[in-house]
């Protein structure tokens, strides 16, 4: 029987190379390959999954291989198997359907509201909607970790303190997850933190599965298993048990997603059933020389070593000084052709939406791309969004108290847009301005003045000849206003004759009237209404599902539910990804990325911008979800105290820092001010690095046009 491996080494050591290297032996090594099962290979993430997928099919193009994430394999096990489920009476029998996670906030805070609006369920300092997310990452946690909803308040009271106010907090809060579990498993809807619950507590362990499990694969590939849940110690154990050859891969220093559900210590305990393969560090990277010399310093500040010219320091007063010199250090050395885009990252502990808007200003100015790693904003942060809403709240009756004047503005701007030709690549930028549109923010102004009527119930936009002096609007404006109310109009008549089957109907009408169905946008706003209308499609399917099983919902009218979905989203909500979530066609961009998403996406650079480099989130940022802790294979069984979290946020920064210096090829620069946005000084736990480090002189910087004078003077 082939003996399983496990390969060990530090971030860039060649570890996945090798993982693929053993698994092609193992394919030459079988007399009859295109008889065996498919090989089943894991990855952390969705983006490595990809990556691991493409690296086998190039060099085992010949064997079948399905990857997976194990949050995905948890999830679509549980819908393959969901009638031997229900044969075991675990669930009903309602076809699964999956919550995507602002449908599953929204669903959550609707039936905890009663304890929500009594103060059972209320933790002192931590608003309602972040309490929800709390909970309901609780249950995933303890999925993960193999834990029954019925034990999370026996957990959290051994584990936590709960507030002075409220001793029976955890019970209450134990008992609302229990009561959401059985909700969704009634209605047949599963979330990542049901299904795996459904997963790790009856599917896995029944013998049926087991069986069908060790037919359906003939080995096991899993990449960066430091990442991966106690759940999935426990399921690659089984597939070992049943004789299947297992490949691994460890990185001692990775657990980028501790706090997040990993549990690095349980899969370590795999190392005993397999054939060691360590790696040596890589060779040419800063980490080689410099890891353990300022991992050391972590351990013991008094310890600094003498850095090289290779770590310089950028220092200013204020964060605005920084964010500037920041970006023309970056811009310079890319024109003076030292290094290119791509080879350039700024790396933060937390990007906050004027760094990310500064730098990506000021080096466009210079012509420069940026490339924002996974910049996950609420929809409603786009115009195009919010206009398509208030639309929504327009024909549906009853929602006149969602809209303002300058909702009817915007919307009216938005929607009179010429369309744009976008490039061939669909990337880059339009070589001239946008066209202006054919209502401008003045016009826009006059019409919302006279021509919108408010009303709570059935808000309207009149003709443009009820402004009297309707010929200062322009023949442009005026064609495009009555275009656009004319529409309304008559969507508002097929309303009121059930001619719409759904909003989401109506939000596909509106971007093809009014957008060209995306096809002349750029990628980024093209995404947006990709991501508008998965929701929307997600939201009312399940809504569907809802009110076939609750009568007073299903009697409810629609526009209950339509005013639900316009306050999701104008709350604020970060909706899922739409797919595919990135451009086929990259350009080289200078990245921007927080210091977990630079390390999740395994990304290195030749130069690295380490920004805020004194702030104390390199420390405290990252800490992971609310009491993961507890739910870890090595968590001492004591009460979580100060102490404790101190212990593991300085192991989590020794690891960020051997991390980035293995992913630096070339030069880090440690960017501080000393002062914070807000104001205060910075004396975060590199300070002291900083000051060790040779600061460069600030560079001579062309005349800021007004633009960047103007960023400059918010900040």
């Amino acid at each position: 029987m082939q003996p399983s491996i496990w390969i060990t080494g530090p971030s860039r050591s060649g570890k996945t190379e090798r993982l693929v290297q053993h698994f092609g032996e193992w394919v030459s090594s079988l007399e009859n390959a295109s008889a065996k099962a498919p090989a089943i290979a894991f990855a952390a993430i969705g983006d490595n999954r990809l990556n691991l997928s493409d690296r086998l099919a190039a060099q085992q193009a010949q064997y079948p291989v399905e990857t997976a994430t194990p949050a995905g394999f948890f999830l679509s096990e549980v819908v393959l198997f969901y009638p031997l489920l229900v044969e075991r009476g675990i669930v009903g029998t309602q076809f699964p359907l999956r919550l995507r996670p602002e449908t599953e906030q929204a669903l959550a805070t609707r039936l905890w509201q009663p304890g929500l609006d009594e103060g059972t369920l209320t933790l002192p300092g931590v608003a309602d909607y972040f309490l929800v997310r709390r909970m309901l990452d609780l249950l995933q946690l303890a999925a993960l970790a193999e834990v029954p909803p019925e034990d999370i308040a026996p957990l959290l009271q051994q584990g936590l303190a709960p507030p002075e106010t409220q001793p029976d907090l955890w019970l209450h809060i134990g008992g609302a997850i229990a009561q959401w579990r059985d909700w969704c498993l009634e209605r047949g809807l599963l979330t990542y933190g049901v299904a795996t619950d459904l997963y790790a507590r009856y599917l896995l362990p029944d013998a049926t599965y087991q069986a069908r499990l060790g037919d359906r694969f003939s080995a096991l590939l899993a990449d960066d298993v430091d990442e991966y849940p106690a759940i999935a110690y426990t399921l690659f154990s089984h597939l070992l048990d049943m004789g299947l050859p297992g490949f691994f891969t460890y990185n001692p220093q990775g657990s980028v997603r501790w706090g997040l559900g990993a549990d690095p210590a349980r899969l370590a305990t795999l190392a005993e059933r397999c054939s060691i393969d360590p790696l040596d560090p890589p060779a040419g990277t800063l980490g080689t020389d410099w890891a353990d010399a300022l991992a050391g310093w972590v351990r013991e500040p008094v310890l600094l070593p003498d850095l090289p010219d290779t770590m310089q320091s950028i220092q200013t007063i204020s964060r605005a000084q920084l964010l500037r010199e920041t970006a023309e250090q970056v811009a310079q050395a890319i024109h003076s052709g030292r290094v290119r885009p791509d080879e350039v990252a700024i790396i933060g502990p937390g990007l906050d939406a004027i760094a990310r808007y500064t730098l990506r200003e000021i080096l466009n100015r210079r012509g420069i791309a940026v490339e924002a790693l996974n910049d996950q904003q609420p929809l409603a942060a786009s115009p195009m969004i919010r206009a398509l809403l208030t639309l929504l709240a327009l024909v549906y009756p009853g929602l006149g108290r969602l809209i303002n004047r300058e909702a009817i503005a915007e919307l009216l701007i938005v929607l009179s847009q010429s369309p744009i030709q976008s490039p061939a690549s669909n990337l880059q930028p339009p070589a001239t301005p946008e066209p202006a549109p054919a209502i401008d923010p003045v016009r826009a102004g006059l019409i919302v003045d006279h021509c919108f009527v408010p009303d709570p119930d059935r808000p309207h936009l009149l003709p443009a000849t009820a402004f009297p002096r309707w010929d200062r609007l322009g023949y442009r404006a005026t064609q495009a206003y009555e275009s656009i109310r004319l529409w309304i109009e008559t969507q508002q008549a097929q309303q009121q004759q059930r001619l719409i089957p759904s909003p989401a109907t109506l939000l596909d009408r509106a971007i093809q009237q009014f957008l060209y169905g995306g096809s002349t946008l750029p990628y980024d706003r093209l995404a947006a209404l990709r991501e508008l209308m998965e929701t929307a499609q997600h939201f009312w399917e399940v809504e569907s599902r809802l009110r076939q099983m609750d009568a007073l919902r299903n009697a409810a009218p629609l526009s209950e539910s339509v005013q639900d979905f316009i306050e999701l989203l104008r709350g604020g909500t970060i909706t899922a990804d739409p797919y595919p979530v990135r451009p086929l066609i990259t350009r080289p961009a200078v990245m921007l990325a927080t210091i977990f998403q630079y390390r999740a996406n395994r990304s290195a650079h030749r130069w690295q911008f380490w920004l805020d480099a004194g702030s104390p989130l390199w420390l405290t940022g990252g800490g992971g979800l609310f009491a993961a802790p507890l739910f870890l294979s090595d968590w001492s069984g004591q009460r979580w105290t100060a102490a404790d979290a101190l212990t593991a946020d300085q192991n989590r920064l020794e690891r960020q820092i051997r991390d980035l210096l293995y992913r630096a090829d070339e030069r880090v620069f440690l960017c501080h001010s000393d002062l914070s946005t807000s104001g205060q000084e910075q004396s975060g736990p590199l300070l002291t690095l900083v000051n060790a480090a040779r600061a460069i002189a600030p560079p001579v910087a062309p005349p800021a046009p007004p633009l960047e004078e103007a960023i400059a003077a918010d900040l």
